[in-house]
């Protein structure tokens, strides 16, 4: 029985939605340029909408929009050999190599969008543009999306995406999984640029809002990509350490949009699914081999996540986590980190200190948060001129406006 057509159009939708951006990544690798790619990709869905409600779905969508969309861009590139001489050689190169009727099969395409996160986050690229890359060719948001994400006007995206492609272009950067031997240090990159684009959504670094639930979804899709393909240990580290903190995102604001803190929050409201399955990754990061930052971070959220209340939680085990942590990746960050820890373990005196040392080697004098960590424990030993002096220095330096609320609440509470 024929499916109505408009059934079929809800199904292209869904394909869209759910496969564009795998066949882009095929058409990206056969055609060889992201831009051509972007075409084609449109190219085969307007075929699809214009063939499928009369033909039929195709057994395997995906393969079809692939080879409909490369047959497409190799007609329009003849189409302009005529006027542009130089044409002629890529339409050369483009000809299949087969019947014109060939149907690429699903396995043979598996692997090209982790291919594409590889060329979009290659090393040659400076660290903005591989994020601009990655969220728009690989994720497929818009640059204007993009822009509003790290608030930067989409002129700026737009120029470190086409230097990024031209980067890619003219280096001749290959798109491929790298060998073997190049894998770690190359994983690394990837996983940093996922991490960056996950943090940004989690705790937005300026803006109205204190978080960004599109930019975190996206990361964690990117995070499972990495997982299916490239089971590694930190890759499924970062996928766990994502999950476990995106279980808490409906606590971590209140009605209003303001920041309500750890200790504070409704912990029925944690997401007990993302915390099974991210506890669950876990467990393979430490079972597949030697783990690194991105695991022993899940595992300090899964000791948060274990906890029934805030009192419940166990700070020694937290505390001595992350003096692993130092030892695999030292950081100011992870410093600052550990000092809050060691104030719930061994009482606010021990927490200043720690973070007086940090503040008088001057390597976090700008972060906002730095401060803003002293003056809550000023304030929770008394010493209520000094947390002042910290919290308006916290307040001078933040660029949130839920984190300056939640700092001017603060000040205004010390009177």
């Amino acid at each position: 029985m024929a499916i109505p057509p408009h059934d079929v159009h809800r199904q292209i939708e869904e394909i869209y939605r759910t496969e564009s951006r795998r066949v882009f990544a095929s058409l990206v690798r056969l055609l060889g340029d992201f831009d051509v790619a972007e075409d084609a990709l449109h190219e085969a869905f307007a075929a699809a909408v214009d063939r499928w409600p009369r033909d039929g779905i195709p057994a395997q969508p995906r393969a079809w929009l692939v080879s409909t969309g490369r047959f497409k861009a190799i007609d329009a590139i003849r189409r302009r050999v005529r006027f542009d001489a130089s044409l002629g050689e890529i339409a050369r190169r483009l000809e299949p190599a087969g019947s014109p009727a060939e149907e690429p099969d699903e396995v043979r395409f598996r692997d090209d969008p982790l291919r594409l996160i590889f060329t979009c986050c290659h090393p040659a690229l400076s660290p903005e543009t591989r994020v601009a890359l990655t969220l728009r060719e690989v994720c497929g948001l818009t640059t204007e999306e993009v822009a509003s994400a790290f608030l930067v006007s989409g002129s700026t995206i737009a120029q470190r995406i086409v230097r990024g492609k031209a980067k890619i272009r003219d280096a001749g950067i290959p798109y491929e999984v790298p060998a073997l031997a190049e894998l770690p240090a190359r994983l690394d990159s990837v996983l940093a640029v996922v991490y960056l684009v996950f943090n940004e959504g989690y705790s937005a670094s300026s803006g109205e809002s204190h978080t960004r639930a599109d930019l975190s979804a996206e990361a964690i899709r990117l995070g499972r990509s990495l997982v299916e393909l490239l089971p590694y240990p930190e890759a499924l580290g970062l996928l766990a350490l994502m999950l476990l903190h995106d279980s808490r995102r409906a606590a971590r604001t209140d009605a209003n949009g303001d920041i309500v803190l750890l200790a504070d929050q409704d912990r029925s409201l944690w997401r007990r699914d993302g915390i099974s399955e991210g506890k669950a990754l876990l467990e393979r990061a430490f079972a597949t081999g030697p783990v690194g930052s991105y695991a022993l971070q899940a595992a300090i959220s899964a000791v948060h996540s274990e906890a029934a209340t805030a009192e419940e939680t166990d700070w020694a085990r937290i505390v001595a986590l992350y003096d692993l942590l130092l030892r695999i990746a030292p950081s100011p960050v992870v410093e600052l980190n550990r000092a809050v820890a060691l104030a719930m373990r061994d009482g606010c005196e021990a927490g200043l200190a720690a973070v007086d040392l940090l503040i008088d080697r001057g390597e976090l004098s700008g972060y906002h948060l730095v401060h803003a960590a002293r003056a809550d424990l000023c304030r929770r030993l008394g010493r209520r001129d000094e947390a002042r002096a910290a919290y308006e220095r916290a307040l001078a330096l933040a660029q949130q406006e839920p984190e300056r609320r939640f700092l001017a609440g603060r000040l205004r509470e010390l009177g």
